[in-house]
């Protein structure tokens, strides 16, 4: 039987895989996967390593190189992976457990549509951890369609601290989520 593809058509992917980073200390990379994420190796050789939080296979993979130049700040190429969770306790939760293992976020910052900590691993990549700070993705877009989007679409820095304090203290979550909430 004969068969037709469609290449007409803009076809999206059914999900994200995976992504595969080059690190030149496999072992530091390995822990630190481990403590940011709670990902474990599913196979390990002496140059690569592949990881997964969850049932797929792996979500990353840490191939090992040899020592070469960084790239100099603000050069083109990745600038970081997001992974979103499902709430800010867990998100806060994640942040004090990773400060209690010596890990802190290189910035924190409200962009609007989402609550993030971002981390460097060993090797100086960048992986966001967020929330949504919407409940719809309807209220997400009317917020980045806004004037106060388009006067600042990057955000505000906040205290990871006084932000948790608030938490633990019974402060709204909505208000939590707000541009701003950690500055008084």
């Amino acid at each position: 039987m004969k068969r037709d593809l469609d290449n007409q058509t803009l076809l999206k992917p059914r999900n994200f895989a995976h992504f595969v980073l080059r690190t030149t200390d496999l072992k530091a990379s390995i822990a630190f996967y481990e403590k940011l994420l709670g990902m474990h190796v599913v196979h390990q050789a002496p140059f690569i390593a592949f990881m997964t939080y969850d049932d797929e296979h792996h979500r990353i993979a840490l191939v090992a190189t040899p020592v070469n130049d960084p790239a100099p700040p603000g050069a083109a190429g990745l600038d970081h992976v997001a992974y979103t969770f499902s709430s800010l306790e867990a998100l806060l939760g994640s942040y004090l457990r990773l400060k209690d293992a010596g890990i802190l976020p290189v910035w924190s910052i409200n962009h609007g549509p989402t609550t993030s900590l971002y981390y460097a691993d060993p090797d100086g990549n960048r992986i966001e951890l967020q929330i949504d700070n919407f409940d719809s993705d309807k209220q997400a877009q009317e917020f980045m369609d806004s004037d106060l989007f388009a006067q600042n679409p990057i955000g505000v820095e906040f205290d990871p601290d006084k932000l948790a304090e608030r938490f633990l203290a019974g402060d709204p979550i909505e208000e939590l989520k707000q541009q701003g909430a950690t500055d008084g």
